[in-house]
């Protein structure tokens, strides 16, 4: 639903989120499972619990804060969302995007996204990050779906290239530089909350994806749709071979995240200097 009153709500909540946003933001970043503690390095200039934001729904996922943060990360401008919203919370997916649209409403060029993820791909081990440079989108969602508002976007946005290789690339020389595991990958976005089953973890792999998550795909078709460059990192918790599942762990999966997170952060960090 690109049109449909979305502006107006875009436009409600981007006027309260100027009571902290005193400048233009060069980027917005969406952190996702394990990943908040990026925050803790921005040198905080205001802040807004989701709930004082009109229209913003409220997280319900372990670990993520529902909270926005503006202020300088990396010697940028940056506009931060502590925890995003997910489809299998119950969340429509036009509300789930609201943050990358009010990023963008606020001058925000690039979107940064982060999340967990089960990796398919049997070179990938827990711990590893992935940069994402395509995705498949088998959530059976689409937040442009309905009138479109050229205020927003186009009618029929182009994917060809969604995720910014440019960035990809910066994000690969800093792995490289700091002896971090990395790999360019596919992200197939499924709606959750369960876990796969070894034969769907089989379809997912024989179609082309290396690992599998339940959000960031409505995020980057919203910022497509809006003109943005978006560059995602996924942090592979789980791995999801077939032959040999084990039964998923919550806490292990935020553990793994949690330690990854200083290496994502860093990673974050010398891209947003390229900006």
């Amino acid at each position: 639903m690109a049109g449909g009153g979305v502006f107006e709500k875009v436009e409600e909540a981007a006027r309260v989120a100027k009571r902290i946003v005193k400048r233009k933001p060069k980027a917005a970043i969406i952190l996702g499972t394990g990943l908040g503690g990026l925050a803790a390095k921005i040198r905080v200039e205001g802040e807004l619990d989701y709930g004082e934001i009109p229209h913003f729904p409220r997280p319900t996922v372990v670990s993520h804060a529902g909270r926005m943060v503006f202020g300088k990360l990396a010697g940028r401008d940056v506009l931060t969302f502590e925890g995003r919203f997910h489809c299998y919370e119950g969340h429509q997916v036009y509300d789930i995007v609201l943050p990358v649209r009010v990023a963008k409403r606020l001058g925000a060029g690039t979107l940064f996204l982060s999340g967990a993820c089960g990796g398919m791909n049997p070179l990938y081990e827990k711990g590893d990050i992935v940069f994402l440079v395509d995705h498949i989108n088998l959530m059976g969602v689409n937040p442009l779906v309905g009138p479109n508002d050229d205020r927003i976007g186009p009618r029929f946005p182009d994917m060809s290239a969604p995720y910014d290789m440019e960035l990809v690339r910066a994000a690969e020389a800093s792995a490289m530089k700091r002896g971090i595991r990395c790999h360019r990958g596919v992200y197939v976005a499924v709606m959750g909350p369960n876990l796969e089953t070894g034969a769907e973890y089989r379809f997912l792999r024989t179609i082309g994806a290396d690992v599998v998550g339940m959000s960031t795909v409505p995020e980057v078709l919203a910022a497509v749709h809006a003109g943005m460059r978006v560059f995602a990192a996924s942090v592979v918790t789980d791995l999801c071979f077939p032959d040999a599942l084990e039964p998923a762990d919550i806490n292990e999966i935020i553990a793994v995240a949690n330690a990854a997170e200083p290496k994502l952060a860093a990673i974050v960090c010398d891209v947003l200097k390229k900006l």
